[in-house]
């Protein structure tokens, strides 16, 4: 039988075809094996992502309270399930005075401004709305400690992490691009080699046609593939802040609508099991003191199924 032999798109970030294709081998039993202890990969059920998710984030702020010192977690998007993390606090009371949350990203417009708050799709709404709003008002922190992208504040806000003491917590899961928040690969305002790229701070960048893709997939966007609904922009930490943090969360488990099909079943492997590069954002992780949790669903082996359309 004749070969039929090509290279990715050059609309693919990360073209290393020797990689792809070994880390595209890598079975469900092997996914957790990696090189650096600290860098801890471990499967789990689908179902108990979102519940590991919810009681980490819980048991941090209630720590942190019990012994009476300040929390500084650097949070991805304030999905309705932060509405069970603040049940948790109200129903066990937990003072939340000392509790500092910055959200990784929010969208921008193709001039480079930032969603505003009241606007329903974006981040800093969500945060308030799902999870700050939720929390019985006795035990809220001040308002101006759960802190948004803004563009009043962008060219500070890695200071401001920093002025802290810099984060506790970074949680984080990669993009289909790879990306961590909204650092794109391909995105020309990263654009630079590794040692430089880990020392950047947040910015305004330009989103990767497959984020569009994916996040047009996105309940709040009506999970109907309307790349015009997605903003072309978004303003997002850098990998300066992600390293900068004591620990880190890394999660693996999107799939479409409790299906086996997840996008980000490559991009996982590439992400724990590739090069530490800026073509594949969250691989820095590797490299850093990180829990990865990986569903069943994420882990399983890739392989063609010839019953399956889309």
């Amino acid at each position: 039988m004749n070969t039929f032999e090509y290279s990715p798109s050059r609309w693919v970030p990360f073209r290393d075809k020797a990689v792809l294709d070994r880390v595209r081998r890598i079975r469900r039993q092997d996914i957790a094996r990696h090189p650096n202890p600290d860098y801890r990969i471990e499967v789990m059920e689908d179902h108990e992502m979102e519940w590991r998710f919810i009681t980490d984030i819980f048991l941090r702020i209630k720590r942190s309270s019990d012994e009476g010192r300040r929390l500084v977690m650097i949070l991805p998007q304030p999905w309705p399930m932060y509405r069970r993390v603040a049940y948790l606090i109200n129903e066990l009371r937990v003072d939340c005075r000392r509790l500092y949350s910055f959200n990784m990203d929010e969208y921008a417009n193709e001039h480079g401004q930032i969603a505003p708050e009241d606007w329903p799709h974006g981040f800093n709404y969500s945060l308030k709305h799902n999870f700050y709003n939720q929390i019985d008002p006795a035990l809220r922190p001040p308002e101006r400690q759960m802190i948004g992208l803004t563009n009043e504040n962008l060219a500070d806000y890695g200071k401001m992490i920093e002025d802290l003491g810099g984060a506790d917590i970074c949680y984080s899961g990669p993009g289909w691009t790879g990306h961590l928040a909204f650092i794109e690969p391909d995105a020309p305002e990263f654009a630079a080699g590794l040692e430089q790229w880990k020392t950047m701070g947040p910015r305004i960048v330009t989103l990767s046609p497959f984020t569009l893709a994916q996040n047009s997939l996105h309940g709040s966007f009506g999970m109907s593939g309307d790349l015009a609904a997605v903003p072309p922009k978004a303003a997002t930490i850098g990998p300066a802040q992600v390293l900068g943090a004591r620990f880190r969360v890394q999660m693996h488990g999107i799939s479409v609508h409790g299906t086996a099909t997840s996008w980000q079943r490559l991009v996982s492997r590439l992400v724990m099991h590739g090069p530490v590069t800026p073509l594949v954002p969250e691989s820095i992780c590797q490299t850093a003191r990180t829990d990865v949790w990986v569903t069943q669903t994420a882990a399983m082996d890739i392989e063609p199924h010839w019953e399956k359309g889309y």
